[in-house]
């Protein structure tokens, strides 16, 4: 497995102070009551759309391309309840990391375990399709409560908080492995783990197929699914990490698996896949990570959509 950062007192360099502040203030803020912290995640949010104009801009680009059919009100409107998403999610990244189990269950419910013990019970490895929701850290959390895996991520280049959001991650998960180690990931699902992978962004034209995503026909989609399933006899198995509305707290959807999923070439899977990322997205668009530059990559002398 990918080896994990450690504490050291390098850490407490005057550099990070400020840093470890800010956390300090996380755990802080997320004591308060759940109610009073879903309305300041919403006004946090509210707050990062002014703020954050070029980030704002985005989203609205991803919703056009995305949904033509949409009005400019309904997009305007959708936009809001994204940033105010954003909001949440800084909120909830702090108790993902600091809550205790205990809190955590109260505020969420779980559907479609047994799919998962199913899988398991058949001796095969769960693919587990974790798409870039604003809920994702909280959603790690909570899916690891019930059944703890192996994550994928991306090491972060600040020291300090590659620290936290892996200790944050491992607190009911068993591993974490970077997102290059194909090798470890297959290996892991062969012996029947669980792996979290998100294959929703757009990872550049290297390792990258362009395959349809909503209106968007030539979307750059990650060939990992592909070759991850394929050499794994993995069974993929989607989960969305839903907020519910009026801070009344959350719920963890495990859709069905799919064991034998297309796999004749990477465009195919791709197409297929993006399906499933849809149907996803759709469960709780509002939270959806629009702000990111999903369709950045375009085929070869095709001007960029930003």
């Amino acid at each position: 497995m990918t080896q994990l950062p450690k504490f050291s007192a390098a850490l407490l360099h005057p550099r990070y102070w400020l840093l470890w502040m800010g956390v300090g203030l996380l755990w802080l803020v997320v004591q308060l009551p759940y109610p009073v912290l879903y309305r300041l995640g919403n006004a946090l949010g509210r707050f990062a759309m002014r703020v954050m104009k070029r980030r704002a801009k985005i989203a609205y680009r991803n919703l056009e391309l995305c949904f033509p059919q949409m009005s400019e009100a309904e997009r305007h409107q959708m936009a809001i309840k994204n940033f105010e998403s954003v909001g949440m999610g800084v909120i909830e990244t702090g108790i993902a990391w600091f809550w205790s189990t205990e809190r955590m269950n109260r505020w969420m419910d779980a559907s479609g375990l047994e799919h998962i013990r199913a899988v398991q019970e058949s001796g095969r490895g769960v693919l587990l399709i974790g798409i870039h929701f604003l809920t994702l850290e909280i959603g790690a959390r909570m899916f690891g409560i019930h059944n703890p895996g192996i994550g994928v991520y991306r090491p972060n280049d600040n020291p300090v908080i590659d620290l936290l959001q892996t200790w944050g991650r491992m607190r009911s998960n068993k591993d974490m492995i970077d997102r290059k180690d194909l090798k470890g990931m297959v290996r892991a699902l062969k012996n029947g783990e669980i792996i979290w992978y998100a294959p929703d962004h757009d990872y550049g034209p290297r390792a990258s197929v362009f395959a349809p995503l909503f209106a968007v026909k030539d979307a750059a989609t990650t060939s990992g699914t592909w070759m991850l399933a394929k050499m794994s006899k993995a069974c993929v198995v989607p989960f969305v990490p839903r907020r519910k509305p009026d801070g009344k707290g959350y719920e963890l959807i495990i859709l069905p698996p799919e064991c034998h999923p297309p796999l004749d070439d990477a465009e195919t899977t791709a197409t297929w896949m993006n399906k499933v990322i849809e149907q996803c997205i759709m469960m709780a668009p509002e939270q959806y990570m629009w702000l990111h530059r999903r369709f950045k990559t375009r085929p070869e002398g095709v001007p960029s959509r930003y």
